[in-house]
């Protein structure tokens, strides 16, 4: 039976906390925001979204566990819950605008640790001349036209809580080649709910038009922003959106 310390209680109603944990987690469990097999959040991160310690988060999860509906290994708990994995949107391809894998394609993806424009430094909410992880994308079509190149600059909220991304900072010199084709999936398994917010500007004396993507989480923190210029005289750029039925 999970242990319980004299901190671990409502100081209203004696209850223990690691059970009302347990009870928020199995609702998000159940309404797909963890889907089966996916990887919940840290302890720690857990423990802040929450509002608890992390010994209470590992009560939590050990009532959870006991129940069969979270199973933890080496990796990590993972949610265990029946059901059917919540499929990424097909609209949330990362970068956006990135074509699917061709081979007859010319692709080039890299990541750098700079100072990002001024206007990605505001919408991601990073001090002046703060450096962050940017990812460069360029592609075109086997006979050269329909180029497309895509800018993006995470945010530190993403670096910090999205384990996959971070580890690029280190090799972040934009020599070797990145493909962050799994940046959004990456979020997701982090426990982040993205919301994305797409605009489309034609340019001016340019048969190209201009996309700028922000995305955020479900605490409406920044996560990224990418601005993508496409050839529009030979390309049309496809959305694709799914809106899930409602009960």
């Amino acid at each position: 039976m999970a242990r319980t310390t004299p901190h671990d209680r409502s100081a209203t109603t004696g209850r223990p906390l690691y059970r009302g944990v347990a009870e928020r987690l199995l609702d998000e469990l159940r309404d797909g925001s963890v889907p089966p097999g996916e990887r919940l959040p840290g302890e720690r991160q857990l423990a802040g979204r929450f509002g608890v310690s992390r010994e209470t988060v590992r009560q939590a999860l050990e009532l959870l566990r006991r129940d069969g509906l979270v199973t933890t290994d080496r990796r990590g708990s993972h949610a265990t819950l029946p059901g059917l994995p919540v499929e990424t949107p097909a609209s949330l391809t990362f970068p956006v605008g990135a074509r699917t894998v061709d081979p007859c394609a010319a692709d080039r993806a890299t990541v750098t640790w700079e100072t990002p424009p001024p206007e990605h430094a505001e919408a991601l909410g990073l001090a002046p001349y703060r450096p962050t992880l940017m990812h460069r994308y360029e592609s075109a079509g086997a006979d050269g036209r329909g180029r497309r190149t895509a800018v993006t600059s995470f945010s530190a909220v993403a670096l910090s809580e999205v384990e996959e991304l971070a580890r690029y900072r280190d090799r972040a010199d934009g020599s070797a080649s990145a493909q962050l084709r799994r940046a959004y999936d990456w979020m997701r398994r982090a426990g982040l709910t993205l919301h994305h917010r797409d605009s489309i500007t034609p340019l001016a004396d340019a048969p190209s038009v201009r996309v700028t993507r922000r995305v955020h989480d479900q605490y409406a923190r920044p996560l990224e922003i990418t601005d993508l210029v496409v050839d529009a005289q030979q390309d049309a750029l496809v959305y694709e959106f799914m809106v899930p039925a409602a009960g």
